[in-house]
């Protein structure tokens, strides 16, 4: 846990969330900033802050936030949904602890 990561904070309960799923690796949160009706973060309780940099440990915890992104998406009624991981600032990534973005609840269109 990095002291001054939101995330850190959030999955060690120093700042209160309302979480729609946790187990003992990850967790998922709504967006507090949502892009689509449905916004929901998952977050791994470990502090990953790049990809790149990731030992065999850190993947298989990346791994775990991708296994259960789908049953999170049914679990709060998505039939349609995409995953989106943003590493590194030009990418869009607003917060340096990896997390996987579960966008839907509407016609979102192609990427580009």
């Amino acid at each position: 846990m990095l002291s001054d990561c939101i995330f850190c904070k959030i999955g060690s309960g120093d700042i209160r969330s309302e979480k729609v799923f946790g187990d003992s690796t990850a967790f998922a949160i709504r967006d507090i900033s949502p892009k689509a009706p449905l916004h929901l973060l998952v977050i791994p309780y470990h502090h990953i802050e790049a990809l790149t940099d990731a030992d065999d440990d850190q993947r298989a915890v990346v791994a775990h936030c991708l296994a259960v992104a789908p049953q999170i998406a049914e679990s709060v009624g998505a039939q349609s949904y995409r995953l989106v991981a943003n590493q590194g600032v030009d990418a869009g990534q607003e917060i340096s602890h990896f997390h996987l973005h579960i966008l839907g609840g509407r016609p979102l269109g192609a990427m580009g």
